[in-house]
């Protein structure tokens, strides 16, 4: 019998320590507990976390589980009895019969914004199902904040079905997440579509000026491509114009350049044009009034 128990012992050990590498939900006030101490059934108990984060056990009293997850509070029990002397060597059995908060709160650019309940963990492509889908303005950087400690995990959905489906990072819940608006980026003067693109095409997020100009349906006959310029906004809030051999990067004698969330890329239609708004403000000006495409 003393063999048996010392087996099953060492095998509760080993399996508390395997769902520990996994564990990701933590204790908040008002869920309910289920505790248990082995090989002492009549201390089975099921305390609910008080507002302030405590629960009270018999013998001990109170003790503070809140923000630790269900092997640490099972730890923390266990020192603390044996630190009150109350047992010598406690094994306690620690899981969460009830989560209080089984919402997520997903904002955003989402369809259908709101609290959503969940009961256990979910993944991000679920959790994002649930409110509908992105919007078409998304940006795919998501980030979701956990549940009690505030931490703020950064996740990429991408375009790739199996990427996308990964598990490594699930929502639990009362988490939070945040779904931002994508960046634009701005193609004006002699092309076929002028107007302000969303950036979010590619799992990358990296358009290239090629990719741009073919999405805006390319350069006119009147074009000149060779004094094409790229407005980038700088840390101080001014614009930093550089030149941009549109017309080589087409024939493949230049290499593409990536843009970047609120570049402006302005291709001229005559020597006169681009001597009439060779400067940034000019340039600038116009975006306030292109039209925004999805694609």
């Amino acid at each position: 019998m003393r063999t048996l128990k010392l087996c099953l012992l060492v095998l509760f050990i080993a399996s508390t320590m395997c769902y520990a590498q996994n564990e990701s939900l933590l204790i908040g006030p008002g869920d309910v507990l289920h505790v248990q101490f082995y090989d002492t059934p009549d201390m089975e108990q099921h305390p609910r976390v008080s507002d302030a984060g405590d629960i009270s056990l018999l013998f001990l009293g109170q003790i503070h589980v809140a923000g630790l997850s269900a092997t640490q509070a099972a730890r923390a029990i266990e020192a603390a009895f044996a630190a009150h002397k109350i047992m010598r060597q406690p094994q306690v059995i620690l899981n969460v019969e009830t989560y209080a908060t089984q919402a997520v709160t997903v904002t955003g650019q989402v369809h259908t914004p709101g609290a959503y309940p969940i009961s256990t963990p979910r993944s991000v492509v679920d959790v994002l199902t649930l409110a509908g889908g992105l919007s078409d303005d998304a940006d795919r950087n998501i980030t979701i904040e956990r549940r009690g400690t505030k931490e703020k995990i950064p996740y990429f959905l991408s375009n790739h079905a199996d990427r996308a489906l990964d598990t490594s990072v699930m929502v639990n819940p009362g988490d939070t997440i945040i779904v931002p608006k994508a960046g634009l980026v701005y193609v004006l003067g002699d092309v076929s579509r002028p107007g302000g693109y969303v950036l979010d095409s590619n799992n990358d997020a990296k358009l290239t000026v090629l990719q741009m100009v073919a999405v805006a349906g390319g350069t006119l006959n009147s074009a000149v491509p060779s004094h094409t310029r790229l407005l980038r906004k700088k840390p101080d809030g001014s614009y930093e114009q550089t030149p941009v051999p549109l017309g080589d990067m087409q024939k493949g004698k230049a290499a593409d350049v990536a843009m970047q969330a609120n570049d402006v890329l302005f291709v001229p239609f005559s020597y006169l044009r681009n001597f009439l708004t060779s400067g940034a403000s000019g340039v600038m000006a116009s975006t306030s009034g292109a039209a925004i495409y999805h694609f």
